[in-house]
């Protein structure tokens, strides 16, 4: 979008302008067939009103042709949004394999970022120009919506789930973030910026940082604090399943259902144990619900996420 047009951002993300793109197909087939029907209702009013001496129109006879085009153009159209509207959805909620997983906090009225070498940032996210970035999103307490208009992209920040969201930018300067669901009385305090640097600018900011201990190192010091390898040991096989390699992998559970290992998987796992028991295995685990933050299980799962390396490592 031409920047010289003050009612919309910059492009400034690699799904920028296909988002935009069908934004105007969408607004532009409103407008035809919305000033189309105001036209042809004035003309008919006008042409057919009422006169002297002007008998009742007779009764229009069945026409099949008519019947289907105006049955089929419609659909046709709708059908092209929908598949549009869909391969776009698509893309947009399922991050890169290769991407820069930022772990993201919401609470009233901040935003805290966490980056994968431990640097920390408040209502600030630096990022590197063509590099895509997961954001893997909590609340500490209502619902927030994390939205860069330069990016077109929006995702509500739910409590007590994980949401994500994924961009790559595709220019670099600095960029509007908002909280776009009202969340108090400070909602609209809820402010920040996206700063985009070219990939030594990124690595020299990465550099110039305090550096706190990565996710993984502070999870892994949780995991002992906590006693979870008093049951999760090798040497315990019977009383929980080791976590080297289980992120990403299908587990079997009790109930005979399969689930993916993921982000949400793993929260649940650690808060509410009872609800997806893997087979083979007593519900003893207790709830560490109130026991943890959410930026502990951030860093908890980091560390689970991490053991995954672990296991490839070894692997032949």
């Amino acid at each position: 979008m031409s920047l010289g047009f003050p009612l919309f951002p910059e492009q400034a993300s690699t799904v920028a302008g296909r988002v935009d793109a069908l934004y105007f197909f969408l607004v532009a087939i409103s407008v035809f067939f919305a000033g189309l029907i105001f036209i042809l209702v004035a003309y008919f009013a006008i042409k057919y009103r009422r006169r002297p001496g002007r008998k009742q129109a007779d009764p229009v006879p069945d026409h099949v042709g008519l019947e289907l085009a105006w049955t089929l153009i419609p659909l046709g159209i709708v059908m092209v949004s929908f598949i549009w509207g869909a391969r776009l959805f698509v893309t947009l909620s399922r991050p890169p394999a290769d991407a820069l997983e930022i772990a993201v906090v919401a609470r009233q009225w901040m935003w805290k970022f966490q980056h994968p070498t431990g640097q920390r940032e408040i209502n600030e996210l630096h990022v590197p120009i063509g590099r895509p970035v997961k954001l893997t999103m909590a609340s500490e307490d209502v619902i927030h919506s994390f939205f860069v208009p330069a990016f077109r992209v929006k995702m509500d920040v739910v409590p007590g789930r994980y949401t994500t969201a994924w961009f790559e930018a595709s220019r670099t300067g600095e960029y509007h973030l908002f909280c776009a669901e009202y969340c108090g009385a400070q909602h609209s305090g809820m402010t920040g910026r996206v700063v985009v640097l070219e990939l030594a600018q990124y690595q020299q900011w990465l550099r110039g940082r305090i550096v706190a201990e990565p996710p993984e190192v502070v999870g892994e010091r949780l995991f002992a604090q906590l006693g979870c390898n008093a049951c999760h040991h090798p040497d315990r096989p019977q009383l929980a399943p080791f976590l080297e390699g289980v992120y990403g992998t299908q587990r079997l559970l009790v109930t005979g259902e399969t689930v993916i290992a993921d982000e949400a998987y793993l929260r649940q796992s650690i808060l509410d144990p009872a609800a997806a028991v893997t087979a083979g295995y007593a519900p003893i685990m207790p709830s560490y619900r109130g026991r943890v933050t959410e930026e502990e299980l951030s860093q908890l799962i980091a560390y689970i996420k991490s053991l995954e390396k672990i296991q490839t490592t070894r692997s032949p």
